[in-house]
Parts: structure tokens; C-alpha cells; sequence
């Protein structure tokens, strides 16, 4: 299974999604923003196979978060869970992540689904 960085900014949204991966076998770093997020992947930035971050945060927003990222640990596999899915198409300099993005809502089955693809690939 895999470490997952995931990052946002709704307490309930963060809880359900760290307690469902935690469930299907992965390790979880939960982080209430990319500044947390930041933080704790500088603590453990080998250890991540997967960035799981909201787009819209406090601080950081989850693009600059997974360029930042990437550009450290370029296999770091990033996905973006949003209800801004037109703002996370838009191009925007120095952006170099491939992202699969999902949207808000989503089924939870289909979220995990996703994420084991991702990692797989």
C-alpha cells in the first residue's frame, strides 16, 4: 500500500478521506493546508508515493503545493480533489504536475478506485 501526503482545509472532508485510505491499508499524513503539507513532506519527503490535496487552501493553494513537490520528488503522483475543477485545467507558469483531477462531490469508491490506478501506474 502507500504513504499518502493529503492536504485540505475542510476538517470533515480531510477526516473522512484519511480514515477511509487508513481503512483500505494506506498510511496517511493528514495537513489542514499546503503549509502543513509542506512541513510535513519536508520531514518525510522520501516516504510519499502520492499527493492527495484540494486546490482551493489557506496559504498555499494544492497547485503550487504539488509543484513544489514535484520538484523535489518528481515520482511523487499527485491528485487534485476540488469543486474548482475549471481553475485546476487553467495552465499557470511553472506548473509541471500531471495531476488526475476529481471532482467535488465524489463517491468515495470511485476516489479510492482512482488512487489505486494512479499508484499502479
Amino acid at each position: 500500500m502507500a504513504n499518502i501526503l493529503l492536504a485540505d482545509d475542510d476538517i470533515s472532508t480531510r477526516q473522512f478521506l484519511a480514515g477511509a485510505l487508513t481503512k483500505a491499508g494506506h498510511t496517511v499524513k493528514a495537513c489542514s493546508d499546503g503549509l502543513a503539507a509542506i512541513s510535513a513532506f519536508e520531514v518525510r519527503e522520501a516516504d510519499f508515493d502520492l499527493l492527495l490535496t484540494d486546490i482551493v487552501m489557506p496559504g498555499i493553494d494544492g497547485i503550487e503545493l504539488s509543484t513544489r513537490i514535484i520538484a523535489q520528488c518528481p515520482n511523487v503522483k499527485v491528485v487534485f480533489i476540488t469543486g474548482f475543477a475549471a481553475m485546476a485545467m487553467e495552465p499557470r507558469e511553472g506548473a509541471v504536475t500531471p495531476a488526475k483531477i476529481i471532482s467535488k462531490p465524489f463517491h468515495l469508491g470511485n476516489l479510492t478506485k482512482e488512487i489505486e490506478e494512479i499508484l499502479k501506474a
